[in-house]
């Protein structure tokens, strides 16, 4: 077994035997003190984190139960281990039971005590690696990771939020693009599951006889090819969360199972007859308007109402514009980190080209034009030429870019229409918060005011005209 050191403590009543035990695992490098009442034990052990304390069961004040029970609230990530020169099998479950590492019996065999701690000190290791990986779990795919402060993703966060430590089924609505998977992905991290899996399947990328099996499994001999039997993705799932991407492309078949499942958490894998009980919480995605499809017949009506639970809109780059530099400035970070790039950030005209493009393919798309641009960039700062040629092309084409003044109108007049078209594009992406819409367009709040008065914009008179 590999040496780990670590910091013990020695509780002992018996002077003579408390330090001997202390320059025996000294001399294997450890950092060890030492300590002859249940009080003082306590006390040190307030005053310094240790990784390990080898505690006698019987002390002068209190005994090493009470140590150990003490212990388990005050200091959980210290291990105990128990020493008594009388141990009954009854004890050591006793010990065990209440949270003790491990139960030694008097006298202790030096090889035993390190065979013993080194078991501990490894135990330790494991749990911080699990911290960590949990940690960045959290920061990959917690809600920290759906980057944007435009109002329609802060009443997005407030549903995950409120929906994510709860059972219920969530249907995420959007075009391809917008982060569906993220928000799915935010959701379980954020529930009492995330320790289970998170299993996602893409629907639409298997056929129909196919995605049969993948979700539900088979048994040996259910079709041409299925030579043993196979767990699918819902039995994969379980304890956690199933996340069935482009849920409208399951054939009408695939949707009765479906709403079985959701009604009665159980299923048969295909060609079997075993029923298998399963405990999944599902989140559904598709970009098809769902009530159309229910309306011409594509998608079963009651399998809707059953998904159709909570729902989430993930809406498109282009309805929050105001989100567009600080998404461009989030990806340029993770893409320095990855390329190592000496890149500063975007010049104002590059990130105004990005705000004008109409991003059809929302944030993955963006992802991947800062992805090229911190490639290409031969320069400190990200300028328009490093953008593609189409985001460039559609700037230059932009109405509006080069107005024609007509004969008998004045400068003014040719400049007031997109003017004010600017400005209700930037309430609309700031939900008509004036203050933000005033900061977006560098503009402060009183000016916003008077602009708005002098165009007659108005929410009200904005919803009857829409």
């Amino acid at each position: 077994m590999s040496s780990n050191q670590g910091s013990l403590l020695v509780v002992d009543d018996d002077r003579q035997l408390a330090e001997s035990m202390a320059d025996y695992l000294r001399s294997l490098g450890h950092r060890t003190e030492t300590s002859f009442t249940a009080r003082d034990a306590m006390a040190r052990m307030k005053e310094f984190r240790f990784d390990i304390v080898i505690c006698d069961v019987n002390l002068p004040d209190e005994d090493g139960f009470a140590v150990l029970e003490w212990a388990t609230k005050a200091v959980p990530d210290t291990e105990i281990i128990l020493l008594t020169g009388y141990g009954t099998i009854e004890s050591a479950v006793d010990a065990i039971r209440l949270g003790a590492f491990d139960y030694l019996t008097k006298p202790v065999i030096d090889e035993e005590l390190n065979f013993s701690i080194q078991r501990a000190l490894g135990k330790r290791e494991i749990v911080a690696e699990n911290r960590q990986l949990k940690k960045q779990l959290n920061e990959r795919f917690g809600l920290s990771n759906i980057v944007g402060h435009d109002y329609r993703m802060l009443k997005m966060y407030d549903i995950i939020e409120s929906v994510a430590d709860t059972r219920t089924t969530v249907l995420v609505l959007g075009e391809s693009g917008t982060g569906k998977t993220l928000t799915a992905r935010a959701i379980h991290q954020l529930s009492n599951r995330r320790d289970k899996p998170f299993v996602e399947v893409a629907c639409g990328a298997l056929p129909d006889t196919l995605l049969e099996s993948e979700l539900f499994g088979h048994v040996a001999g259910a079709f041409t090819g299925a030579s043993h039997d196979r767990a699918g993705k819902f039995l994969q799932a379980n304890g956690g969360t199933l996340f069935l991407d482009e849920i409208a492309t399951a054939s009408p078949s695939l949707q009765v199972k479906l709403l079985r499942v959701l009604q009665d958490r159980e299923f048969e894998p295909v060609g079997g007859n075993k029923t298998h009980k399963v405990d999944v919480r599902l989140i559904l995605a598709t970009n098809v308007d769902l009530e159309e499809a229910v309306a011409k017949g594509e998608f079963r009506q009651d399998l809707y109402y059953r998904i159709n639970v909570v729902t989430l809109m993930q809406p498109s780059l282009r309805e929050r514009i105001s989100d567009i530099p600080l998404l461009a400035e989030h990806y340029l970070k993770e893409f320095i980190a990855q390329t190592g790039k000496k890149v500063s950030g975007f010049s104002e005209q590059a990130l105004q080209t990005m705000s004008r493009y109409r991003w059809p393919g929302n944030v993955r798309e963006l992802v991947n034009v800062v992805e090229r641009a911190v490639v290409l960039c031969k320069g400190s700062v990200i300028g328009i030429n490093d953008l593609p040629d189409c985001m460039r092309r559609e700037e230059l084409a932009l109405p509006g870019q080069a107005t024609v003044v007509s004969l008998g109108s004045s400068l003014k007049t040719a400049l007031a229409s997109p003017e004010k078209q600017l400005i209700v594009d930037a309430l609309e992406s700031h939900g008509w918060n004036r203050q933000l819409t005033a900061e977006a367009l560098g503009i402060n709040r009183t000016t916003l005011y008077k602009k708005m008065k002098k165009y007659g914009i108005s929410f009200e008179r904005h919803l009857m005209m829409s």
